[in-house]
């Protein structure tokens, strides 16, 4: 797929789900290796990941680039266009965006170059660590419990 494919593909989207169009630049940054997509504040432009399009198919990068609008739209009227605010999650919902890219095979994830597991006693939250540390001078974020440190 071309840029001007993309270009083209992002505005059927927006002007089919959401009714509005897409005035601004998309395009691809083949750098993106963990995240599908980007929107940005500064100039409205959406970047998409040319490898997630390819390991993953159309189909979820269609609900990547819904993602993706729901920022833009959100912005551009003034209203919560961040994960947690609440017109973000609804219009997510409504036009069936992903919440979260799935991860490509190969890519490194965080627990790869964990040594140590901090394992939480009341609810068993874990959490990976590369540096040994001492877990009575920490609590679980969660439920505030008690941790433990294990070597994996």
């Amino acid at each position: 797929m071309d840029a001007p494919t993309l270009q083209r593909w992002v505005e059927t989207i927006s002007l089919r789900d959401f009714g509005k169009p897409f005035r601004h630049h998309a395009q691809f940054n083949s750098r993106l290796r963990t995240t599908g997509g980007r929107y940005f504040l500064s100039d409205h432009r959406i970047e998409i990941s040319p490898r997630h399009l390819q390991i993953l198919g159309r189909e979820i990068m269609d609900r990547i680039i819904r993602h993706e609008l729901c920022h833009y739209h959100l912005h551009i009227e003034g209203k919560g266009y961040h994960h947690r605010d609440a017109d973000f999650k609804d219009l997510l919902a409504r036009v069936g965006g992903l919440r979260h890219t799935p991860p490509l095979p190969g890519i490194k994830s965080k627990r790869k170059g964990a040594r140590y597991v901090l394992t939480c006693q009341n609810c068993g939250q874990e959490a990976f660590r590369q540096r040994k540390m001492d877990p009575n001078r920490y609590r679980c974020g969660a439920c505030h419990g008690p941790l433990s440190l294990r070597e994996i």
